[in-house]
């Protein structure tokens, strides 16, 4: 029986080819689950109409919300939309969700509202400080070219700072990366 002994190089190649394969395995790509938006529900009606009672979007049945109040923005029209990783670009189905903000916010011209932008926990603080930031600023464009006055949207991003799912994992990395729309003043 023939017995070999390794010496110190043959090890460190070892060691860096298994590093090399972990750090392909780990990089391989997996197909990226989506996390719905939140949609409005409803006939929209033009902005100089009253609003028609307000219907939650699950049930389609009317819902308590004073209209023009900060509960019936996130009851009825929804206040968050979802990004891809590393991505600030409004997903396709987010555009229905950030159109029903803008119409709301046009027929309530004394609301102002702060973008707040987030990120998943994976990366460094600068890194997704500045992502958060390019995601608000992403949605602030969409509902400026929509209409709504620039002066009553202010941004803000905490990055990876304010997590709503703390866990570790996919799942809870894609409700991390968001951008919410949240009323500062002049809801009723």
């Amino acid at each position: 029986m023939m017995v070999r002994s390794f010496t110190g190089s043959t090890v460190l190649r070892l060691a860096l080819v298994a590093t090399a394969a972990c750090s392909l395995a780990a990089c391989q790509s997996k197909p990226k689950p989506t996390y719905p938006t939140q949609t409005p529900s409803g006939p929209t009606a033009p902005p100089s109409t009253p609003l028609p009672p307000s219907t939650g979007p699950v049930t389609g049945q009317p819902v308590g919300a004073l209209p023009g109040s900060a509960q019936d923005f996130v009851v009825n029209v929804g206040d968050r939309v979802y990004f891809d990783t590393d991505s600030h670009d409004v997903r396709e189905d987010a555009r229905p969700l950030l159109s029903a903000q803008s119409e709301w916010l046009r027929r309530y011209p004394s609301v102002v509202v702060r973008i707040e932008g987030n990120a998943d926990e994976r990366g460094t603080r600068e890194y997704n400080l500045a992502l958060g930031a390019r995601r608000a600023n992403s949605v602030r464009d969409f509902l400026v070219s929509q209409g709504v006055t620039a002066g009553r949207i202010s941004t803000i991003s905490f990055g990876k700072e304010s997590p709503i799912d703390t866990g570790s994992g996919e799942e809870s990395w894609q409700k991390n990366r968001n951008a919410r729309t949240a009323i500062v003043s002049g809801a009723r």
